[in-house]
């Protein structure tokens, strides 16, 4: 005789109500909403300001939210940055990614990276470099680059849905370099390209002199979440190189999604 269902006591209904409202504030901060104010927290999160103001400092005893001296304003605390870092180093994609980005680094000879889609940003979680090279420095997840403008950016962007590209337009698109795409209509027009040739290309559109090549990877419900990159000097990634490096990354961005669970619809 299977359980019957525990109706949640009012203390439970309490908590769990608390704890939707703590995810609402925490919510309200972003790559480009990094400082608020009270007035704009409680706003964001559709709270009123005393209730907000509560949460805030509950937020802030336990580390998750911190708060400027001078100005008042509130900003994302570095709890939740080392509980991401736990959580980067123990997903999935980290652990099947590995050996097919070591393979694509000493095939190509060059810097392979791996980055997540956080809404706005690509963060780089992971970079091989080829072994007759110095060793990159580890990285502690939290190295980024605009999506608009890097090759592992627009390899997710072209997967998502109007909204979020508008999102990323209307954040601003800052020129980087000569090559910077700074229009919603260039960046369209590239995301188009590359939902048709099935890889994104960085034309030294974020770092002058240097040329990537990316694939973009699904998790198990075939969402594009992250992608792979292939990254090096100009000189060397060649236009006509970087095209003949593209086999290389779609197949180890196919692998690294199948190993996560995605199944190609027939």
């Amino acid at each position: 005789m299977a359980d019957t269902p525990k109706t949640p006591s009012p203390d439970d209904k309490n908590r769990i109500q608390s704890f939707g409202k703590m995810m609402d504030i925490l919510g309200s901060f972003s790559t480009v909403n990094r400082a608020l104010s009270l007035a704009q927290v409680a706003q964001s999160a559709g709270l009123p300001r005393a209730t907000a103001h509560r949460m805030l400092s509950a937020l802030r005893e336990i580390g998750f939210i911190q708060q400027e001296a001078r100005s008042g304003l509130y900003g994302l605390g570095i709890r939740l940055f080392e509980l991401g870092n736990l959580a980067l180093t123990n997903m999935d994609l980290m652990r099947e990614a590995k050996p097919f980005m070591d393979r694509l680094s000493r095939l190509a000879g060059e810097t392979v990276h791996l980055g997540v889609f956080d809404g706005y940003n690509v963060i780089v979680v992971e970079r091989e470099e080829p072994q007759e090279r110095a060793p990159a420095r580890n990285l502690s997840g939290t190295e980024s680059a605009p999506a608009y403008c890097t090759s592992v950016g627009k390899a997710v962007l072209a997967f998502q849905g109007p909204e979020v590209i508008d999102r990323i337009v209307a954040a601003g698109m800052r020129p980087f370099t000569a090559n910077t795409l700074t229009t919603a209509e260039a960046l369209n027009a590239d995301l188009s390209a590359t939902r048709e040739r099935g890889y994104a290309i960085d034309d030294s559109e974020h770092q002058v002199w240097v040329r990537c090549v990316a694939a973009p990877i699904r998790n198990a419900g075939g969402q594009v979440f992250a992608a792979v990159s292939i990254t090096g000097p100009a000189d060397r990634m060649t236009p006509e190189r970087t095209h003949q490096l593209s086999g290389l990354v779609m197949q180890t961005a196919d692998s690294v999604s199948r190993h996560l669970g995605y199944v190609e619809a027939a």
